[in-house]
């Protein structure tokens, strides 16, 4: 769990009361329970089978038959139990690849979309409006004033004095972007022409969006927190006139317009206090509007709208370029609305939900999962880092976060943050009194021990864990995490302490985001879920890895995703595209280049990424991604890049160490009175932090080879904006060893 263990006659005599008040307590409501939560019958859904086997590929020197009759329509052959036909699929020596396919049936609302023939995001929101006119939409939240706060230090910070959420309804909605989108048209952006976003995740966003989809207009989106030149770059490979940015990024412009000669027109969204004073800096003959008067000249335009059709481009989404320059990934219209029916029968979204809009739109997982919302008619309220809790860095002292106003029960979030969150709650414990240690420890255990055998432990939760749970409401039931592997420990920490479920999916920019999602009702950590309803998962042998689908005691090999959602390929890169793409059968299909082994119960476990393979001089091969998730989990580290250097026979690593556990560490070997960057440049540190991560990684299974040798103590905090992890907090590896290369060979030396 991360706690400092405890020890003494006090510490065992306090768990031993407590075990025994537990027992008398088990005994006394054990026959309510078990009639009230009926355990057998989430353990039962929790291992019922969620994929099968549909098709088995032979190498082309046997012959072998399938009969495709029985994969025709999975969701009448396959119940809840496997037919014996699937069973009967035998993966012999000679197996070169198999494909998976989902059991689960179309829920109401994918059955829906197909009864309302909705094939485009333009009919998706036209939908929304009629069938959930008044209800609310979209939330902002009031920003009153900004004030000086002192801080005890004597510093003053600038914070925000805050109001409740402002809500318009989904007819609202629906009328702004249909102004916004004339009124793109009005600014001489024709049906067919691109048109870019650059924006953080607010409101705005989403009317755009929904502006420019009615308008058959192909959007390009681009993370806020990339370079200027990786911004340049996609603004000039596609050919933009016209850009929607924020009014907080718009200085950026006054350095980007100058790299993007075609550029001449950049729309801003308001900032609630501040007003755009002048237009000096910025390149001559570039117009800039605001937000509010694209919307009046839509509103007077009698342009008609021109909708899309399903194989109309809807989005350029230029990814995050972990492994270099930016690629523009083309969706179609019929990409998004498939993933639009995977998501609605994976993700369970309820009529009182509530979502917080967080991580970025220009992220087709958030999209994605904020569109299944609108569909569901759920409200999404919006909100930053700067604003989210409590404690958050903008909020006043004694004033409430946007979490704790809006009371969301959904949210999307990155594993990233979760193990931030993670480290916070242990960081919290470590500092607390002897007592409160004991009873977390007890209820900790209690509660994970009751979980596993299917129930719910509300004493429990309603005592210890509910306050810890108000970081983010207080009303939070889904988490659901995107964007990298969430490691197990991590998981079912934040799953237990915050008494949410989270339920992590798998997919790519390339699949629009859908691939997997992990069941509801399973109760295994690690794994991300079966294949969705709308996609076929398919596993490759990758013979120089040694990954086969031969492996015992579970398939494995790479990562080749088909169906609907698979994108059109990269835009203007046919070459990349016909590399990462093809088609078969009818289907097209995406390699992942990730390596994984999908489990007797059909559910997909990532394993590996070949880009993240590494041989050492042994021979030994080590997964690089595999084990920084796993020394994430060290309370000591914050962020690490592990690198290995196949003329060695082991890795190092680059640390960003947690500062409190750093300091702590320090004290325990005698060395004080050293700030951070000081404590960060010694070597016995260095040593110190090298058999701490040892001994974590002996303790999660990773084999010596893997453990890296030495580190390097970094000060520096890695962000998007430092260009040396993505929008979506993914290593840029090139980058990261480009920037610290005299520290790796250093490493490598000594």
């Amino acid at each position: 769990m991360g706690y400092r263990e405890m020890d003494g006659v006090g510490f065992s005599l306090a768990i031993g009361a407590l075990k025994a008040l537990a027992f008398v307590y088990d005994v006394l409501t054990f026959p309510v329970y078990i009639i009230l939560q009926r355990p057998w019958r989430l353990r039962q859904l929790s291992r019922r089978l969620k994929g099968v086997i549909v098709d088995i590929e032979k190498e082309p020197s046997k012959d072998f038959v399938i009969d495709m009759k029985e994969t025709s329509d999975i969701s009448k052959s396959v119940s809840q139990k496997p037919s014996k036909k699937y069973k009967a699929k035998q993966i012999d020596e000679d197996t070169k690849s198999v494909t998976y396919r989902s059991t689960v049936k179309p829920k109401d609302h994918h059955v829906t979309i197909i009864r309302e023939k909705i094939d485009t995001m333009a009919k998706m929101f036209e939908y929304c409006s009629k069938t959930y006119s008044n209800r609310r939409c979209l939330g902002t939240r009031e920003i009153l004033a900004e004030e000086d706060e002192l801080q005890p230090n004597g510093r003053v910070f600038k914070k925000f004095v805050m109001g409740d959420y402002r809500w318009k309804s989904f007819s609202e909605v629906n009328i702004l972007a249909t102004n916004f989108g004339k009124g793109l048209c009005e600014l001489g952006n024709e049906p067919g022409k691109n048109v870019a976003i650059f924006a953080e995740t607010r409101a705005e966003w989403m009317i755009a969006a929904h502006g420019i989809f009615k308008q058959k207009i192909p959007l390009v989106t681009i993370y806020a927190t990339l370079g200027d030149e990786a911004i340049a770059h996609a603004i000039n490979e596609t050919e933009v006139n016209t850009i929607i940015t924020s009014f907080d990024l718009l200085p950026k412009f006054k350095k980007i317009l100058h790299m993007t000669p075609r550029v001449q027109t950049l729309i801003y969204m308001e900032d609630q206090l501040k007003n755009l004073e002048t237009a000096e800096g910025y390149k001559d003959g570039v117009a800039i509007l605001k937000f509010q008067d694209v919307l009046e000249k839509g509103s007077a335009s009698n342009i008609q709208l021109v909708p899309p059709k399903p194989d109309d481009i809807a989005i350029i989404m230029y990814t995050s370029g972990s492994t270099g320059v930016p690629k523009g990934v083309v969706l179609l219209q019929k990409n998004l609305i498939a993933t639009l029916k995977g998501f609605c029968d994976s993700t369970p979204i309820y009529d009182n939900d509530v979502m917080m809009g967080f991580l970025p739109l220009a992220h087709v997982f958030e999209l994605l999962v904020e569109s299944v919302c609108q569909f569901a008619g759920v409200p999404i309220g919006y909100s930053g880092a700067l604003t989210m809790t409590d404690s958050s860095s903008k909020i006043k002292k004694g004033t409430k976060g946007d979490a704790t106003v809006l009371r969301p029960t959904v949210i999307t979030c990155v594993p990233l943050i979760l193990d931030r969150i993670s480290k916070t709650i242990q960081e919290k414990l470590s500092n607390s009194s002897n007592l409160k240690k004991i009873i977390f420890k007890f209820a900790y255990e209690y509660k994970t021990t009751w979980k596993k055998r299917g129930y719910k432990t509300p004493l429990i939760d309603k005592i210890v864990f509910k306050p810890i749970s108000k970081i983010v409401g207080g009303n939070m039931r889904l988490m659901i995490s995107g964007g990298a592997p969430l490691s197990a420990e991590t998981h079912e920490q934040i799953g237990t302490c915050m008494c949410v479920v989270i339920i992590q999916g798998y997919g790519l920019t390339e699949t629009t985001s859908c691939a997997c999602v992990q069941d509801l009702y399973d109760m295994s950590f690690g794994r991300v879920g079966a294949t969705c309803t709308v996609c076929d998962i398919k596993l490759i042998n990758w013979e120089e890895g040694n990954y086969r689908v031969t492996d015992k005691p579970f398939p494995r090999g790479e990562i080749v995703i088909g169906g609907e959602n698979i994108s059109a390929g990269y835009y203007k890169l046919p070459e990349k595209s016909k590399e990462d793409f093809f088609e078969q059968d009818g289907t097209r299909w995406f390699r992942t280049g990730d390596i994984g082994e999908i489990h007797e119960d059909g559910v997909l476990k990532i394993i590996d990424r070949k880009k993240d393979l590494v041989k050492l001089q042994a021979g030994e091969y080590v997964s690089l991604g595999k084990v920084e998730a796993e020394m994430k989990t060290c309370p000591l580290v914050d962020n690490i890049c592990v690198y290995g250097e196949s003329s060695k026979d082991y890795c190092v690593a680059l640390v960003v160490p947690n500062q409190h556990q750093l300091k702590d560490l320090a004290a325990k070997k005698g060395i004080s009175e050293k700030s951070f960057e000081e404590l960060c440049k010694d070597e016995t540190l260095e040593r110190a932090v090298v058999q701490e991560l040892a001994e974590h990684g002996k303790r999660n299974k990773l084999a010596k080879f893997e453990i890296p040798a030495a580190v390097k103590l970094v000060t520096e905090v890695w962000s998007p904006d430092m260009g040396l992890v993505t929008a979506a907090f993914k290593l840029k590896r090139k980058d990261i060893q480009e920037r610290y290369k005299h520290e790796i060979n250093r490493m490598y030396a000594s």
